[in-house]
């Protein structure tokens, strides 16, 4: 299994993790089907999903797999009025991610993160390692502090 940027960053910050692989559906890239698949409660497996603000420009919502996230909240915590997701094609080109591997590690700058609070209600959570086929199974608080991200409500009721 070759490392990712992701895993390599957490090695540069000695954060212990565990790399989890699964096989990957084209058809289904979705968190839900990635939590079926590595037999985890969906609500630990965590997608990574790039916005812009009006103001600020780019940030980073990490939000449990059965969320969605609340438009108004992450542009309020992020210091906007309001936020969209960024478009497909600029994934790649702000990130170093795909689609269904967006990692909130190693991304290609530093954009300010915020991750649900949920988080915190598990010892462990899963991220994308930044392919495909592998989920990074790290405790919520190493997470945060590794990557200095910001807990806050994200999500819709």
């Amino acid at each position: 299994m070759k490392k990712t940027n992701a895993a390599r960053f957490l090695d540069t910050k000695k954060v212990n993790y565990e790399l989890v692989e699964y096989l990957v559906d084209e058809a289904d890239l979705s968190a839900v089907h990635v939590a079926e698949t590595i037999d985890q409660n969906v609500e630990q497996v965590f997608k990574t999903l790039v916005l812009r603000g009006n103001a600020n420009g780019i940030f980073v919502a990490i939000v449990p797999g059965n969320a969605e996230v609340n438009l108004k909240k992450a542009a309020k915590v992020s210091g906007n009025k309001n936020a969209v997701m960024v478009q497909m094609k600029e994934l790649l080109p702000l990130t170093g991610y795909i689609r269904g591997a967006c990692s909130p590690l190693g991304m290609k700058k530093s954009y300010p993160m915020f991750i649900h609070e949920s988080c915190l209600n598990f010892e462990t959570i899963f991220v994308s390692a930044g392919k495909r086929g592998l989920q990074i199974k790290i405790d919520p608080q190493d997470l945060i502090a590794c990557a200095n991200i910001r807990v806050c409500d994200l999500v819709n009721v």
